[in-house]
């Protein structure tokens, strides 16, 4: 999609709020990335501290991973939490960026028992990150 700070999976689903894995899943939840930039005037921590706020509304709600580090030129915080959505565990996967007063979240999104068939396709996505993006296809 044009505008994106991150490039998507090509065969990937347009769908409400991000993009969803195509096929048929044995969890029943598609595998989803969703990436959303929002007018920030703050620093990276600070976009950090309200995202994990948000974060600790979801049901089952447990960080596994968290740290600070360089991606694609850009200081990045990763996350990756677990939570239930409609009574399925899931594994999320979470990197935030501030940049030229625009705040970036990019959360890919599976259940907890696929996981290790998607995490390399979140990260790929993630090492794409550019914030003054040109035309992009999807």
């Amino acid at each position: 999609m044009t505008g994106l700070p991150v490039t998507m999976p090509r065969r990937w689903l347009r769908v409400r709020g991000g993009y969803a894995a195509p096929g048929v899943h044995a969890s029943g939840i598609a595998p989803r990335l969703e990436c959303r930039s929002v007018p920030f005037e703050g620093d990276l921590e600070a976009w950090q501290r309200r995202i994990a706020a948000a974060d600790q509304t979801r049901s089952g709600f447990d960080l596994e991973d968290e740290d600070v580090f360089d991606l694609a030129g850009h200081d990045v915080v990763y996350r990756r939490f677990g939570h239930r959505s409609a009574g399925v565990p899931e594994l999320c996967e979470q990197w935030l960026w501030v940049v030229g007063g625009l705040a970036h979240q990019l959360l890919g999104t599976v259940a907890r028992e696929e996981y290790a068939d998607y995490c390399d396709v979140f990260e790929s996505v993630a090492e794409t990150f550019d914030p003054e993006p040109t035309a992009r296809s999807a």
